[in-house]
């Protein structure tokens, strides 16, 4: 008999779901029943439909609806689900509270390090909830976390299981004209691709700007929003590169900027669990120069597809840079590099396997 898998998630933004959504869409091609809960009018609904996936409109709008548990309670009576799989904070409340009493297993996705304390009331609503079964991570570090927060007993629950990509998605990607955002021909360009929040470590990318060597061709795009605060503006506008540096806001065609550029960096200083931004990258073979953020540890070797240097460390992201242009040969090695690394170890083929070997031991009694 098939196992029968509900998911509640939020489909609507089509590129940043799209890992999470084909893992769903392999396990309906493996003989797995799924039905998914989520937003009518997101465009994986198609996709999932045409995978032969069940689609109910619906995803949770609070966060403790009695009449939005009662809906997910119903379902669960009517198509005796094996697993529910929730994917954000208003799918597990809702979940869990539609789940009691009933003989389901629940899984719960854990895609960011932090934020989980044991002595917070809340968190037992969610992670630290006893009825929980498995809890899906992105990263080690995220599964490292909250271990720390478990009582030693609980931890068999935590599994890390990356949602990988595949390289055909990024097939047809073509290279933007950076000439058009201002960047001459031939300059050596490097991308970074975030939305300003404390914890992206801007302020360090920044201050590494005082560390080059003067009139270097290297040019920098600074993608996303908030990428032109002021603490910013004053480290780039008092330093030599002030002419080099665009800010082009969000863009809609990012991966095709990336794709143009010689290096993508990351600053990031906590948070982070297996960078989406930093696969793209890698996918679209542009050579990774990341910080030492816990979550990115598997993703970037160390001059073995890419480049890693302290947190909070504007020298080393500047001596990073300087190897990068520096080297040209090393450079696309390490771009080579990269795109075999998600090739061979954040593949959706895998991350599939890996979901369904959990639900099948999951259901079977053992621990994995």
């Amino acid at each position: 008999m098939a196992i029968r898998v509900l998911v509640i998630s939020d489909y609507r933004p089509t590129s940043s779901v799209r890992p999470e959504a084909e893992i769903f869409v392999q396990l309906a091609q493996m003989g797995f029943e799924v039905d998914i809960m989520t937003y009518g009018e997101s465009w994986y609904c198609e996709r999932f439909r045409n995978a032969g996936i069940n689609v109910i409109d619906f995803h949770p709008r609070e966060k403790f609806s009695r009449r939005e548990s009662d809906f997910v309670r119903s379902k669960i009576d009517e198509r005796k689900y094996d697993i529910i799989h929730l994917f954000n904070s208003k799918a597990i409340i809702t979940g869990l509270r539609a789940a009691k009493g009933r003989n389901v297993k629940i899984v719960l996705y854990r895609g960011y390090t932090g934020n989980i304390h044991w002595y917070d009331p809340t968190a037992y609503l969610k992670f630290l909830n006893p009825r929980v079964d498995k809890i899906m991570c992105l990263a080690k570090s995220v599964e490292e976390w909250i271990a720390k927060q478990m009582r030693p007993s609980h931890r068999h629950k935590l599994i890390t299981i990356n949602k990988g990509h595949s390289l055909e998605w990024y097939e047809g990607t073509e290279p933007a004209n950076l000439t058009e955002l201002g960047i001459p021909k031939g300059a050596f360009a490097i991308s970074v691709v975030a939305n300003a929040r404390p914890m992206k470590g801007i302020i360090y990318l920044v201050q590494a700007l005082h560390l080059l060597p003067p009139g270097l061709p290297i040019h920098f795009l600074l993608i996303g929003n908030g990428m032109d605060d002021p603490q910013f503006r004053n480290y780039i506008d008092s330093s030599s590169y002030k002419e080099n540096v665009h800010l082009p806001g969000f863009r809609k065609d990012v991966l095709n900027i990336v794709a143009a550029t010689n290096l993508f960096v990351l600053p990031s200083i906590k948070g982070e669990a297996i960078t989406k931004a930093v696969i793209e990258a890698m996918s679209l073979g542009v050579m990774p120069a990341i910080s030492t953020v816990p979550g990115n540890r598997e993703l970037v070797i160390h001059e073995k597809c890419g480049l890693v240097y302290p947190m909070k460390d504007p020298q080393g992201i500047a001596d990073a840079i300087l190897r990068a242009y520096s080297e040209p040969e090393f450079c696309k090695k390490m771009s080579s590099a990269a795109k075999e690394q998600i090739e061979r170890n954040f593949n959706t083929k895998d991350t599939a396997l890996k979901v369904a070997a959990m639900y099948r031991e999951l259901l079977s009694g053992k621990k994995l």
